[in-house]
């Protein structure tokens, strides 16, 4: 059988921990920040986590991280 493909684009945007469960980045701080509240703008700093039920969808598009 031949080996999968890594789609590229879920390789530059995902991280696989230790335990399995995948880190990503947050949406929403590229443009219009003077809008956004320091706090707000603080909190998007912090790196997200892939939802439960979308992990199974992530580890296919990144076979071998």
């Amino acid at each position: 059988m031949p080996k999968q493909k890594t789609r590229r684009a879920a390789a530059k945007r995902f991280k696989v921990m230790a335990n399995g469960r995948i880190k990503c980045g947050r949406a929403g701080k590229r443009h219009l920040l003077s809008g956004k509240s320091t706090k707000r703008k603080r909190q998007l700093r912090t790196g997200g986590k892939v939802p439960p039920g979308l992990i199974k969808m992530a580890h296919a598009q990144i076979p071998y991280a």
